[in-house]
């Protein structure tokens, strides 16, 4: 944050260059300032540069109030709290009114009283951008005098009339004037309470009670929401949708590489400190990211509720995680995921899946996540090997062998018991060619020939037990 200006009166402000905007105007402006110097508008916002970033760019410039619908998990809410960063860095407010108010224009019967009365000796401060964005969750509980504010019968009563603002105890909205006031959950706000943002978003002005208190506002509104067939909980009544300049629809990632670039930006993959190295072969964040995509497409799986951005991010986590024991255990040097680490991906996603109501249940719900993970093995490994081309290695275990591979079993463990099976080692040596991965590093050749394995099971060759001992593969 940078030093703020140094006028403190209203005569020294007039002497600088300093003019009067609106916010939605000042939004529009700096916008415009960025698109010509062809600067990033959303850093870290991947996956939306052709399809909601448009719709964005093209309601500020519009100056409009916007509503951002999509699904849980399609970052919502960090573009809401990225807007402030297109205000400015520091405006003038003055000191001595309650609420924000322009020193050369202002908007309320307080700030105009104390221009009037002090002259250009007014009092000003500076406001951070910081301070000019409020949020707030809508719940079923939240109140008119939450959002705008109520009489303050105490201020009454000292002699003040009603018509005054100074009677006034002013909600989060008034609190916003000069900035952004967020709502998150919009259809979770009660019908009568959304009626009562009708002239805030129209007239842009507020009364209470009846009384003939009008406020006069600048504050640029957005709000969040979930598609209105999500939740019994509650709808959009359709005047405030009507009120809302643009409703900007998001969506998940489109592309795998897409998605891939989402969880490494947000999940907590390197540790950091004395841990060791993680190193995450691509090819299982491609099936952690596959079994997801699987998710958003399956009949078994509630689609009007989404599978949220955050199920990707804690799996990735959870894989990281569990390799990270497995190399504190062991002593390796470098954590390196492996396929027996995906059956601890079920509890990252818990919670974060809604099943159709006659699947309803934890264990279907493990069921489900571990067939999506499967399938989605399936569809990695098919496409660099082919099942037909380890008939030799699938022979090896006619003869009841059966190959332990276990998640605290070391990478130099994995690949002595690899050596048993003929055909196996050389082989999980070329999948790892395949995939890009050293085939001369025993942690990539070890999870190599764990997706080999895994690859052949999926694909009806091999069958698989879970045991104490850990998950066994045979004929």
């Amino acid at each position: 944050m940078t030093q703020h200006p140094r006028p403190a009166t209203l005569g020294q402000l007039k002497e600088t260059p300093y003019r009067y905007r609106s916010v939605k105007q000042e939004l529009r402006e700096n916008l415009i300032q960025r698109l010509q110097g062809d600067q990033e508008i959303f850093p870290g916002i991947v996956g939306y540069r052709h399809t909601v970033l448009p719709q964005v760019i093209h309601a500020i410039l519009s100056r409009h109030d916007m509503l951002f619908l999509g699904l849980r998990g399609q970052a919502k809410t960090r573009m809401l709290r990225m807007l402030p960063e297109l205000l400015d860095e520091w405006i003038p407010v003055l000191a001595e009114v309650e609420i924000p108010d322009d020193p050369l224009c202002p908007m309320t019967s307080m700030g105009r009283r104390a221009v009037q009365q002090r002259g250009d000796d007014a009092s000003i401060r500076w406001m951070h951008r910081s301070e000019r964005y409020h949020e707030k969750l809508a719940t079923p509980d939240v109140t008119i005098a939450d959002l705008i504010g109520e009489i303050d019968i105490i201020k009454h009563a000292e002699g003040r009339y009603l018509s005054d603002e100074s009677t006034m105890h002013f909600g989060l909205i008034p609190r916003t004037n000069r900035g952004l006031f967020a709502i998150n959950e919009l259809p979770d706000l009660a019908p009568r309470i959304q009626v009562g943002l009708f002239n805030v978003l129209e007239e842009r002005d507020v009364q209470i009670r009846g009384y003939p208190i009008r406020l006069n506002l600048d504050v640029c509104l957005a709000f969040s929401a979930n598609p209105e067939d999500y939740t019994n909980r509650g709808r959009i009544v359709t005047p405030l949708k009507d009120r809302i300049g643009s409703v900007i629809r998001t969506h998940y990632p489109q592309t795998t590489e897409e998605a891939m670039a989402i969880t490494r930006s947000n999940a907590w993959l390197q540790r950091g400190g004395e841990m060791p190295k993680v190193e995450i072969p691509p090819f299982l964040m491609r099936i952690v990211e596959d079994a997801i995509a699987l998710a958003r497409t399956s009949s078994h799986i509630n689609q009007a509720s989404g599978v949220s951005v955050r199920a990707s991010i804690a799996c990735a986590e959870n894989l990281v995680s569990s390799a990270e024991r497995r190399a504190l255990s062991t002593g390796e040097k470098r954590i390196v995921p492996r396929i027996c680490d995906l059956h601890h991906l079920v509890a990252s996603t818990r919670g974060k899946i809604e099943l159709m109501l006659a699947e309803d249940g934890s264990a279907s719900e493990d069921r489900v996540v571990e067939t999506l993970l499967g399938e989605a093995v399936k569809q990695v490994f098919n496409e660099v090997a082919d099942a037909d081309d380890y008939e030799g290695i699938i022979d090896a275990f006619a003869s009841g062998l059966t190959l332990v591979v276990d998640d605290e079993l070391s990478a130099q463990e994995q690949v002595a018991n690899m050596k048993l099976v003929e055909g196996l080692y050389p082989a999980a040596r070329d999948i790892a060619r395949r995939l890009e991965l050293d085939p001369d590093d025993p942690q990539m050749v070890a999870t190599a020939g764990e997706f080999l394995l895994e690859g052949l099971y999926v694909n009806n060759r091999l069958s698989k037990h879970a045991g104490p001992e850990g998950t066994g593969y045979r004929r």
